[in-house]
């Protein structure tokens, strides 16, 4: 009996053009392949499908290279066999755009008529492509809704890019487990679109949103406890995974995304301002850019230059989430800086924001201090507060200088004057009549 099965079996070898497939390969060799599949579900007992076997391997040779063809022993594997409803063997079906619904091969079963159902098939795929139409199991295709960002955004996750991708990345991961035919899977895909793109440029591709087909990648969806759709999940490095337990909106999703990046991330780098590039970078990249002009080395001393920064800093870890960027100068070393903003000559230590898109600024009415910075940014960041037009409509030239040393300022060094051999008599300063 052992022998019979096992010559049963033995339908297809390593030197065949047939790929031998089961649950362990299929997702890898099939689901996730921009191929055209033809896949035979056989069975060993079943005499039409030995029949069918030569046949089969002369059509995988003479399709070599332009459609793969597989076979599957559904008798030992049925769990296969029962997710595409395979009733009898042989079961040929043909695996196009959407792999998630494989067409039924409805032709002759000699290899000449399978190989041209297999290039019509082909031809189809490659209209289809042409004229932009496709289908899939990726997340970008789960819906045709819009939602006002790029469903590129959405990292589309699987068996093989997983580990990689969001355990080992050491970053912030929301991930979304979904099924194609759920519907409020079809209702929220247009809403985690257009956070994953808001979050991409809000968080500088520090938070990631990305997506699960769990009908595909069935082992991801088992690891972690998938019972529902759509099941969005929490990945932080080196913590185990929680449940995103906030609103399904884009809005809310956004607002959990930063949550958890300024939880998570480091504050903003408090820059000085060396040359044109650190500004115009810096304003460029963020929504605000946040300047402070402080007094001269020579008034405060390190110490007191050091407790300024260190207030900054403080602000800045405080309003990390909105991702504004943070300079500081010398008073007096970028006077045209200092001009445009309405700054120059007294009132130091000062401070502006600038919205470089609007070419807007504010000025620091209050005290520089924790409370008084804390006031004017909170101000802001709700819309209130006086603006002005920054002085020409445009970043003004900055001067390129050196970093300071973080050293106490020295006074310059006057050159002595040798007053030995001047003439200096009775008469010095009188006028002679």
């Amino acid at each position: 009996m052992c022998a019979r099965l096992l010559t049963l079996a033995s339908f297809y070898s390593a030197s065949d053009d047939v790929v031998e497939l089961n649950p362990s390969n299929f997702n890898r060799e099939v689901l996730q392949s921009d191929s055209l599949w033809l896949i035979e579900f056989y069975a060993p007992w079943c005499g039409h499908c030995q029949s069918l076997t030569a046949d089969w391997k002369k059509t995988a040779t003479a399709l070599k290279g332009i459609v793969k063809v597989g076979a599957v022993d559904a008798d030992q594997h049925n769990s296969l066999g029962g997710q595409y409803s395979v009733k009898g063997f042989p079961t040929i079906k043909i695996f196009g755009a959407n792999k998630n619904k494989p067409d039924d091969y409805q032709g002759g079963r000699n290899s000449q008529a399978i190989v041209d159902g297999a290039l019509n098939a082909l031809h189809t795929l490659v209209k289809d492509r042409m004229s932009g139409r496709s289908g899939g199991s990726d997340y970008s295709r789960q819906s045709g809704g819009g939602g006002g960002g790029s469903k590129k955004d959405v990292v589309e996750l699987t068996d093989d890019n997983f580990d990689r991708l969001v355990l080992n990345s050491g970053e912030v991961w929301l991930v979304e487990f979904f099924a194609p035919w759920c519907g409020h899977c079809k209702s929220l895909e247009p809403e985690w679109a257009a956070a994953a793109s808001a979050v991409k440029e809000q968080t500088k591709d520090k938070v990631h949103l990305g997506a699960v087909d769990a009908t595909v990648h069935q082992g991801l969806a088992s690891r972690y406890g998938i019972r529902g759709f759509p099941t969005i999940k929490i990945f932080k490095k080196g913590e185990e995974p929680e449940d995103y337990q906030g609103g399904r909106t884009r809005g809310d999703i956004i607002a959990g995304a930063l949550d958890l990046f300024s939880d998570n991330a480091a504050p903003p780098e408090l820059l000085e301002i060396l040359n044109a590039d650190v500004l115009k970078k810096t304003c460029d990249d963020y929504q605000l850019c946040v300047i402070a002009v402080l007094p001269h080395i020579l008034d405060t001393g390190a110490a007191g230059r050091n407790g300024y920064l260190e207030v900054m800093m403080k602000m800045a870890e405080k309003y990390k989430k909105k991702m504004w960027g943070w300079l500081w100068t010398e008073a007096g070393v970028q006077m045209e800086l200092e001009a445009s903003l309405g700054i120059g000559g007294f009132g130091y230590p000062a401070m502006a924001a600038i919205n470089a898109r609007k070419m807007k600024f504010a000025l620091l009415k209050g005290s520089f201090s924790e409370t008084g910075i804390h006031e004017f940014l909170r101000d802001l960041s709700v819309g209130r507060g006086s603006t002005a037009t920054v002085g020409g409509g445009a970043l003004p030239n900055i001067n390129s200088i050196e970093a300071w040393d973080g050293k106490d300022g020295e006074l310059p060094v006057e050159d002595d004057y040798d007053l030995s051999d001047v003439d200096l008599d009775d008469n010095f300063g009188k006028d002679e009549l």
